[in-house]
């Protein structure tokens, strides 16, 4: 479970403290806050400390022990998600946490860093421990946020840590492998969580999903020993909505990479290759809470892609939902498969607009780098949407391409489509113009987040594992929503 934070409408520590705990005070432009009395000591004697952000150093203070932590000379409310990480992992190893650090802000802007705050707090205690306990002594139990505000700040902090707590499901999933999370048990997990929200969910089978004709879905599924699911969850809010949107993720629990097997070394982080559909799970938690009016949908094909003895062949002809054939000609191009089964559905919803989200291409990884996901479209109004949100939430995205000359690679002569384009180039351009084929004229975006779904070392408010990316876009995209213009 996330660690509890509270927020205490103080704005001066108490006189005593319980043993073992950590305070941790603001440092701006090489000198304590004046919000912080009673603290005194000499930053000339820190060996290098000043008060820069995110710097954190513990000191000798006329108040007893501090942790003193650096906030830049002008203190950025968008920096204290990291900090609060760096805060908290520095104090993991103490029973109790109090944070004294959001005196430097006033208005909005103690509000946007009390929910920033809140969010990092809870992401720097984060740690995988479903098959090895942490180390006796190493769990931070309890933080208390110091700070005046009212409301709104409450509010904020109330909303950080919900945040921050749908992102370690998101983390959980992701970390989990793919041997235990089987698209069986990432149902269960998904009922859990719907249940839980107030969600109306639907799961099929694999009866129903042949009954559906969900040809992409069975033909990944046909060299798996693991029967797939598709997952339906829907929040309706009471009375008329005032929108329709539509979230679709991409729920590969293991890529083996059928037969156009993977390599060792490119198999190893497969287990992630569901990254897509738990982060749409871990945004549809929080949206009965943040977009109460907003009728939103998530769609979530779930397989593995294995090389049992019926696998799908290359050269094999598929028919996804809406009736289109493709011809398989690399079976580790399988992400799409699904996808556009899951898009075809969504489409008949009619929504007012589709995202998809998929660890689909290491292509974009090439282009964007390991910490950037790239954004797709058919209607730019909606990306622009995106990554306004995706801006104010901290989280890199960046605008690509749908170049129509490539287009025409992705045809074939004995179906439809193929499912890989004919060249070697612009592999996540011609992965996100097969998706187009299947969303017809609903504006519709496409993320791929091959690349920070999860990260190999910790950074800023990341550990190694599962990030939890994107779902804080999609907080604030749905949290802010309005009518879409025509493209």
């Amino acid at each position: 479970m996330p660690v509890a934070v509270t927020l205490t409408h103080a704005a001066v520590l108490p006189d005593t403290l319980p043993d073992d705990v950590v305070v941790a005070v603001a440092v701006r432009s090489g000198h304590l806050t004046e919000d912080a009395p009673g603290v005194d000591v000499d930053l000339a004697k820190l060996g290098g400390f000043e008060g820069k952000t995110g710097q954190l150093h513990v000191a000798a203070t006329d108040a007893g022990a501090r942790l003193l932590v650096g906030v830049g000379g002008e203190p950025d409310p968008t920096a204290y998600r990291r900090i609060g990480a760096a805060v908290a992992r520095k104090a993991g190893s103490h029973e109790a946490l109090v944070v004294d650090l959001l005196a430097s802000f006033e208005g909005a802007e103690r509000v946007a860093a009390a929910e920033a705050l809140a969010t990092g707090l809870v992401l720097g205690t984060y740690r995988f421990g479903a098959y090895k306990p942490a180390p006796e002594g190493t769990t931070l139990g309890a933080i208390t946020l110091l700070g005046k505000g009212g409301a709104r700040v409450a509010a904020a902090v109330e909303r950080g840590v919900a945040i921050a707590t749908a992102m370690v499901l998101v983390r959980d999933l992701v970390n989990t492998p793919g041997g235990d999370l089987t698209p069986k048990a990432f149902a269960a997990e998904a009922t859990k969580v719907a249940t839980g929200a107030g969600l109306e969910i639907e799961v099929l089978d694999k009866a129903a999903i042949r009954k559906a004709k969900l040809g992409g879905l069975l033909g990944v599924n046909r060299g798996s020993a693991q029967e797939p699911r598709f997952v339906k969850v829907t929040h309706r809010p009471e009375g008329r909505a005032k929108g329709k949107v539509a979230l679709v993720g991409k729920g590969v629990t293991f890529d083996a990479g059928g037969l156009s097997i993977k390599t060792a070394t490119g198999m190893e982080w497969m287990k992630t290759d569901m990254a897509g559909a738990a982060t749409v799970l871990g945004a549809m938690s929080l949206v009965p809470t943040v977009a109460p009016k907003l009728e939103v949908t998530a769609y979530l094909p779930l397989t593995d892609n294995m090389l049992g003895p019926d696998a799908t062949r290359v050269g094999d002809v598929l028919t996804a939902r809406n009736g289109k054939t493709i011809e398989v000609l690399n079976t580790d191009a399988e992400g799409r498969l699904i996808l556009a089964d899951a898009l075809c559905l969504a489409v008949e919803d009619e929504p007012d607009a589709i995202i998809d989200l998929a660890t689909l291409t290491g292509a974009v990884i090439v282009a964007l780098g390991e910490r950037t996901a790239g954004a797709m479209t058919n209607h730019d109004g909606l990306r622009e949407r995106v990554l306004d949100a995706a801006d104010a939430a901290g989280e890199a995205m960046w605008p690509l391409p749908l170049p129509d000359h490539l287009r025409k690679g992705l045809d074939s002569e004995v179906a439809d489509l193929r499912n890989i384009g004919a060249g070697p180039y612009g592999g996540a351009l011609t992965a996100a113009l097969f998706l187009r084929e299947f969303v017809g004229d609903v504006p519709w975006v496409h993320l791929d987040i091959a690349g920070p779904a999860d990260t190999t070392s910790a950074w800023d408010e990341n550990t190694r594992g599962g990030t939890g990316f994107a779902v804080r876009t999609l907080v604030n995209l749905l949290a802010t929503w309005t009518k879409l213009p025509p493209a």
